[in-house]
Formats: structure tokens, C-alpha cells, sequence
């Protein structure tokens, strides 16, 4: 009986062998809901045979980044700590910067991992009681189980001069029956009620795309999402390409919209984008600046 033969190594995309490090976004990216979008676990293991480092950048607020970790490796994506980078890190290191050396009081809108790095900040979290309408920090943060009271305590904490944090600004996230509110909605809502705007942390803002670069070390780097406001844009801002995925938050038509900036490449998928497999990766043309026209002076001897 003769030995087992392994699988050829999957071959990377010319795009993806131009990049050293992949910023991947998790929702959409990697997954919708509880389960992978296609091939996107053998797309993961190509880039790691291809020596390409990579970190998993989200705004998703709902878990820890040890239970992303927990879950890539349900879903067949070899992960470590180091590697996911989440906007709850991103706001703790926000509000120890800001908030943390005067141990401000605040009022969390937000999964328990958020109020961990609430209170991991310096903060004191005051839900629940007699302070919480008087608190001196709003974190807002989406979660499945939101309530009037918190969009109503949140409020008259921020009519109250509370400052305002919020964990990003995605609008929605993709789920298996549709697209789900995600904390730029709830953002709006206090924003609306307060009369004023959040500092955002988390992806557009540059920062999170820095601290992930920070752990990846010198290379030329890629971020990979599911939306143009988010992704693409945040990419741009922190100086880096950024290529859309299909299979999320963005339509077709959404991504051909996008100009400034425009993406690297469009794919239905990350096995499209990485593997070329599936319906096949477009990548936008470099737009040519036009050329000036010649000064009247400068007629005859273009003539001549």
C-alpha cells in the first residue's frame, strides 16, 4: 500500500504574492455568522505556506479577542492572540490615554468584553447605579440584547457633559439572514439625542491598522474588508492598500462607486481574492492624469 500523497500547495494570486502582510477583517471577511465563507480556510493556509504574515483586524464589539481566537479555530482558521487585533483594545488603549490616571467614572453601552476594557483602562464602570446618569464617560458599543434604558441613561449622561466614546462606526454586519444594525447605528442614535458627535475608535480611525503593523513588523501590507467606508477607507488613512471582498457588507456596485480611494481589487470572496478561485478578481485601472494642453507659444514648434 503506498504512502498518502499530500495536495499540491495552493498557488497564490499574482496580487496577493505583491504583499508581505494580510489586515484581515474578521465579519464578512472570513465569515458570516458561524460560518466561513467559502474556501476561505484553505485561502488563510495558502498565505501562510506562502510565508505571508497576517493579523485579523475588527470592529466587531461583541466578543474578547480570546474568544476570536476561540472561534477561528472552530471554523478551521489557525489563529493566535497576537495576531487578532479588536476595537475593544483599541478603546482601552484610547481611554487609559484619556480617561484612565483620573479613574473617571463611566456608563458602558456594551458586551461584558467591553466593560473588561473599560475597567482595564482605569475606568470605574457605574451601570447599575445612582452615578450611571451622571457619569463621566459614554462608551458606546453595540450588542445583541440593547435596551431603551441604556439609549436613555447614555443620554442624559451626555446632556450631562459626559465625553463620548464610541467602538467604530459600522452601520450594519452581515449576518445569515441579512444585514444586522452594528454600533454606528446605535452611535447615531445618541449622537441625534445629544447633539453631538462621538470620537470613534476602532477602524476608519488609522491607529488599529498601526498597532496591527506593529506586530507584524516591515513589509508591504494589504487590508482586506467587506466595506468601503470602513476597510477601504481606514486602509487609506493609514496608508495602505485595501482591496473589498463581496461577500459582506458591499455590493458590486458599491465597490465600482468607490474612487477615493479606490480598492486594489474587487473579489466576490477571500478565496477569490487570494486562490483565484471562483468568479474572477477585477482590479481597478490606475487612472491616467490627463496631459495639459500646450500654451499658444507653444503651437508652431509642436507644429514644426
Amino acid at each position: 500500500m503506498g504512502a498518502a500523497v499530500s495536495p499540491p500547495p495552493s498557488t497564490l494570486t499574482p496580487l496577493m504574492r505583491a504583499y508581505d502582510h494580510l489586515l484581515l477583517d474578521l465579519d464578512g471577511c472570513l465569515w458570516v455568522g458561524g460560518a466561513p465563507t467559502r474556501e476561505a480556510p484553505r485561502a488563510l493556509e495558502a498565505l501562510r505556506a506562502a510565508g505571508k504574515r497576517v493579523a485579523f483586524v475588527t470592529n466587531d464589539t461583541r466578543s474578547s479577542a480570546e474568544e476570536y481566537v476561540r472561534k477561528l479555530w472552530a471554523l478551521g482558521f489557525r489563529a493566535s492572540l497576537e495576531e487578532v487585533v479588536t476595537v475593544g483594545g483599541a478603546l482601552q488603549h484610547h481611554l487609559a490615554e484619556t480617561h484612565g490616571a483620573r479613574r473617571s467614572t463611566a456608563y458602558v453601552i456594551g458586551t461584558q468584553a467591553i466593560r473588561r476594557h473599560v475597567a482595564d483602562a482605569g475606568l470605574r464602570v457605574v451601570n447599575g447605579t445612582p452615578q450611571a446618569p451622571h457619569a463621566e464617560v459614554v462608551v458606546a458599543a453595540g450588542h445583541d440584547q440593547l435596551t431603551f434604558d441604556e439609549l436613555r441613561v447614555a443620554t442624559q449622561a451626555l446632556l450631562g457633559g459626559a465625553d463620548f466614546v464610541a467602538a467604530g462606526r459600522d452601520r450594519t454586519f452581515p449576518m445569515p439572514d441579512g444585514m444586522w444594525p452594528g454600533t454606528g447605528a446605535l452611535v447615531a442614535a445618541l449622537e441625534y439625542a445629544a447633539d453631538r458627535p462621538a470620537r470613534a475608535v476602532g477602524k476608519p480611525d488609522p491607529q488599529i491598522f498601526r498597532t496591527a503593523l506593529d506586530r507584524l513588523g516591515e513589509g508591504r501590507a494589504l487590508v482586506v474588508g467587506d466595506r468601503v467606508d470602513v476597510d477601504l477607507a481606514g486602509a487609506h488613512a493609514a496608508g495602505l492598500d485595501g482591496a473589498i471582498v463581496l461577500s459582506g457588507a458591499t455590493t458590486r456596485a458599491m465597490a465600482d462607486a468607490a474612487t477615493d480611494p479606490a480598492p486594489v481589487a474587487v473579489a466576490a470572496d477571500l478565496a477569490a481574492l487570494v486562490l483565484g478561485d471562483g468568479p474572477p478578481t477585477t482590479v481597478p485601472p490606475t487612472p491616467v492624469p490627463p496631459v495639459p494642453p500646450l500654451p499658444p507659444a507653444e503651437w508652431n514648434r509642436a507644429a514644426g
